[in-house]
């Protein structure tokens, strides 16, 4: 009891903050039950003067903090949950807070690398950029000699307390939310809020940020235009990440970018194609690349920054993603629809006919338009408002790669208004389907598919083994090792029986299996 008031009486500020902001004003009230409209005409009356100019909710997120912060910039990427008009509103909120002392820098330093700042750098420069959990620092490391400048991350203080606390504010509300509406079940806000807090906890340990700077540059090694900044791990730890500092121009900086006589069009290309190359071929994608997190270093390369929100597909999702793009190139709406069945998206008790049309819906004004007017982020965000119509659930993943290919998709056209998307896409989704989905990839799934089957064959015998090991010891336990009741010697007669007949079932399941694995070989 004490802890829901606690709760309660956070919120309450929270709704004041978003009362104030004109927040509510937005509300229609129409759908919103009686007592409902009687607290919106209320919270009317304290919206303060000039509020309803601007993008309300992310003012009001602002004021509420780092955690409410996230909570605005975590939504922006699900329509599905807050509606498009207000997904676009939160776009806009920029993740920037005044800097935090460098004195208090500094000690985060010292106590996390367990020595000075003198010690471990060989000049420390004042906070270049700051956000809701960590802030940016300039500096030097010098060796043999040699000074090399990085970028040091270092970790608000106390920033982990502050987001247990609000985080435990989501989870009430989402709770009592899934609790008295199916609307609420169906959109899973406890998983939102679950998803959110596990992204916001890797956040806050620099040295999982560092790991994917580490397995993204594994994974672009070979790529000749993209690379990622190296990690220093002798100066990283949870608090603290150094890297590679970047030179390059900001994309966000399109004067520059324009003096330095680049070539735009090739530029949103790079943009296009490197997103899809790390989203297909390698499953793990940068999933904040608005301009100020992307530079262009003097060789013409693409380098990301900002590795605390990233984006993982299986091998399932981006076959879907593979198939339903070729689905509409193609114009093939049943292969659509039916590649959402079979990956288990929509539920098999919808018809997939009923499922093509809906589909078709989106497809044909596509082909009525020129290349350049189609937007490959718009078709996934209407293909996701459309499968909420045949009970698809929601798939964080997917809506993660729709949002980030929004942004992608925005940074490209800036560059080129003319940018054809499909052109574009064509080589990098091509060779990914050729690869996994063509002949090449049959022979591959097959061969892997042999190993696990060689796997579960290797260890049958071993399973064999167990099975009549555990038999014999029941049949010991009965006959020696248990003081019995009459009642249960009484059915002696009856378990012994029942007993030679579950050996004889479990060495024909065996020999089923047996039979079944091979069968499964013989059709590969």
């Amino acid at each position: 009891m004490i802890s829901a008031l606690t709760h309660i009486a956070r919120l309450a500020r929270a709704g004041f903050v978003f009362a104030r902001e004109g927040v509510f004003s937005v509300v229609d009230p129409s759908l919103v039950p009686p007592p409902g409209q009687l607290a919106l005409r209320i919270a009317r009356l304290i919206e303060r003067p000039g509020a309803k100019s601007g993008p309300r909710l992310s003012r009001a997120l602002t004021r509420l903090g780092p955690a409410y912060l996230k909570l605005g910039q975590f939504l922006a990427t699900r329509p599905d949950v807050v509606g498009a008009s207000m997904a676009r509103d939160l776009e806009s909120l920029q993740d920037r807070l005044p800097p935090f002392a460098q004195e208090e820098a500094e000690a985060v330093i010292a106590a996390s690398l367990e020595r000075s700042v003198a010690q471990a750098f060989a000049s420390f420069g004042p906070a270049v950029a700051a956000a809701s959990i960590a802030q940016v620092h300039r500096a030097e490391t010098e060796r043999d000699g040699v000074r090399t400048s990085v970028a040091v991350k270092v970790l608000r203080p106390d920033v982990a307390a502050r987001f247990r606390r609000d985080l435990a504010d989501f989870f009430f509300v989402a709770h009592k939310a899934e609790a008295h509406s199916a609307e609420a079940r169906r959109l899973r806000l406890i998983e939102v809020i679950n998803t959110m807090s596990r992204s916001v906890a890797m956040e806050m340990d620099l040295r999982l940020e560092a790991a994917a700077l580490s397995e993204m540059a594994e994974n672009t090694r070979d790529d000749p235009d993209f690379r990622v900044p190296t990690v220093d791990w002798d100066r990283t730890t949870h608090n603290v990440l150094t890297m590679e500092w970047i030179d390059g121009i900001a994309l966000s900086d399109h004067a520059r970018l324009e003096q330095s006589q680049v070539d735009l069009p090739e530029l949103g290309r790079k943009v296009i194609q490197s997103f899809l190359r790390h989203a297909l071929r390698d499953g793990f994608f940068h999933a904040d690349m608005h301009p100020g997190n992307l530079f262009l270093d003097d060789a013409g390369r693409l380098v990301a920054v900002d590795f605390g929100i990233m984006g993982r597909l299986g091998m399932k999702e981006r076959r879907f993603l593979a198939e339903i793009l070729l689905g509409f190139i193609t114009r093939n709406y049943r292969r659509v629809a039916e590649v959402h069945f079979e990956a288990g998206y929509v539920p098999a008790h919808h018809s997939v006919e009923n499922f093509a049309q809906a589909i078709r819906a989106i497809g044909e004004p596509i082909h009525n338009r020129v290349a350049e007017e189609i937007s490959m982020a718009k078709l996934l965000t209407l293909l996701l408002e459309v499968t909420g119509l045949f009970d698809m659930r929601t798939r964080p993943e997917l809506i993660l790669l729709q949002k980030t290919m929004v942004v992608v998709e925005g940074v490209a056209r800036g560059f080129d208004p003319k940018l054809d998307i499909w052109k574009v896409a064509d080589p990098v989704v091509r060779e990914w389907i050729e690869r996994n989905l063509g002949p090449v990839g049959r022979i591959q799934g097959a061969a892997a598919g042999a190993g696990e089957l060689g796997r579960v064959l290797g260890a049958l015998p071993s399973i064999a083994s167990r099975s009549v090991a555990v038999l014999e010891q029941l049949e010991t336990m009965t006959r020696e090792g248990i003081t019995l009741s009459p009642e249960t010697i009484a059915a002696l007669g009856r378990s012994e029986g029942r007993k030679n007949r579950a050996r004889t079932l479990a060495l024909w399941i065996i020999a089923g299996t047996f039979i079944a694995i091979l069968f499964a070989v013989r059709q590969l």
